[in-house]
């Protein structure tokens, strides 16, 4: 029996929350309809490497404390490869690997030259100082920095971890090696080599998802709605975004709940009190409800851009929206997927919807290596440009195969790496 035929549904034997197996699942489905080799299969689905270190550090009380610490590099075909680095007091190696080959198919579907690969930290950030978070980096970085490079894998901020996280690196990295290595992150402050519009990068290439696919679907955005699960980074920055071409924000989120106005939030004044006080907690701009609700409300555009497994089996079927773009890496289980295609809602995957992230990053690592760097504009409407082609290449392979957007951008980005893994060939 082939492979890539299974006898049995791979989206019902997976565990649902495993993020790794809803990959593998995805992969199965995509794999199938594009007739993939049976060897390709093998390969593409395994990572190529992966690292585990303990980091011990001593924290600010004089107590010892030793945190896990993972990089796994998925795939490295189509050059270095590239992703982010999170710490949070919930990730494993499940969810390290399952990013790692996200990013191996996002890179490939915006055709940027990076494999995939991520990693992660299992700590709280939430309840260490700034000085604990610098020990914990630099030893961390100690501890993959045989793997990393700027041409080997270049990593870059994600969940809980910034600007000031990625120049700690850059630096541990750049005095271990006797010399300048900017190119060995991205997401660094400019000024040290980072990029303009590279903080925005992933809401900006969000922008560009939701106006496609809001003209895909004869939506007027001027008279939509928009729910977004997520006030951070990325849900902060789409929701000023949209707010700036006068759509209506309608409900935003933070890990606590949500917020809610139905005539539509003051997006500036709701990020405001975040950020002074850490939380929406107190903001009297609206109505507060629960994550989970959040997600039922009606509205024409749904953004998860919060964290996995958001959108369930249990969930699915109460969604209220006609759209929904993944702001978040994996908030869709794959179990929900057959319910989102039931009710007819267009979702525009993480893998696509997502990318404005890594094709600034490879913006950066270009300029890095240039010693030359762009106008804010010029890396806007580059991102513009690639996020747009890369929707249409993966729309179209949709309408060729009869199959939705999540399985097209799988089939997209898996024969492009294919493709070039073939021509390579194996070594030996």
């Amino acid at each position: 029996m082939s492979l890539t035929q299974p006898a049995t549904s791979p989206v019902l034997q997976a565990p649902e929350h495993n993020p790794f197996e809803a990959m593998l699942a995805r992969f199965d489905l995509a794999a199938e309809k594009l007739a993939l080799d049976d060897g390709l299969y093998q390969i593409l689905t395994k990572p190529e490497r992966e690292m585990k270190v303990s980091i011990p550090i001593k924290l600010d009380s004089g107590k010892v404390a030793v945190f896990d610490g993972w990089r796994v590099q998925h795939n490295s075909a189509l050059g270095p490869c590239k992703g982010g680095i999170r710490y949070s007091p919930f990730v494993d190696v499940d969810e390290v690997r399952a990013l790692a080959a996200w990013m191996t198919w996002k890179c490939a579907i915006v055709n940027v030259p990076f494999g995939g690969a991520k990693g992660g930290v299992l700590c709280n950030p939430r309840e260490l100082s700034l000085a604990e978070l610098e020990r914990i980096t630099r030893r961390y970085t100690t501890g993959i920095m045989d793997i990393i490079g700027p041409d080997r894998d270049v990593p870059a901020p994600d969940m809980y971890t910034n600007e000031q996280v990625m120049a700690w690196i850059m630096d541990t990295y750049s005095v271990h090696r006797r010399e300048a290595h900017t190119g060995v992150v991205t997401g660094k402050p400019w000024g040290l080599g980072g990029s303009m519009g590279r903080k925005a990068a992933t809401g900006r290439g969000l922008l560009s998802m939701v106006r496609e696919a809001a003209s895909e679907m004869k939506l007027d955005l001027a008279s939509s709605s928009v729910v977004i699960q997520g006030s951070g980074n990325v849900g902060g920055t789409i929701a000023t975004l949209l707010d700036e071409i006068g759509v209506r924000v309608k409900a935003l989120s933070d890990i606590d709940g949500g917020m809610v106005n139905e005539k539509g939030l003051d997006v500036k004044a709701v990020l405001a009190h975040i950020e002074e006080n850490g939380s929406l907690e107190g903001f009297e701009g609206g109505d507060r409800c629960s994550n989970e609700e959040l997600l039922m409300l009606p509205c024409e555009v749904l953004i998860p851009a919060a964290s996995e497994n958001q959108i369930t089996s249990h969930n699915a079927g109460g969604l209220n929206c006609r759209i929904i773009v993944e702001g978040a890496n994996g908030p869709t289980t794959a179990r929900a997927d057959a319910i989102l295609d039931a009710k007819e809602i267009f979702v525009i995957p993480d893998i696509l919807a997502n990318a404005g992230g890594v094709v600034v990053s490879y913006f950066e690592w270009v300029q890095d290596r240039m010693g030359y760097f762009w106008e804010e504009s010029d890396v806007n409407d580059r991102l513009v440009l690639i996020m747009r082609k890369a929707f249409q290449q993966v729309l179209q392979r949709t309408k060729d195969s009869g199959v939705n957007m999540r399985t097209g951008a799988y089939m997209e980005g898996i024969s492009r790496v294919a493709a070039v893994t073939s021509m390579r060939g194996l070594y030996p």
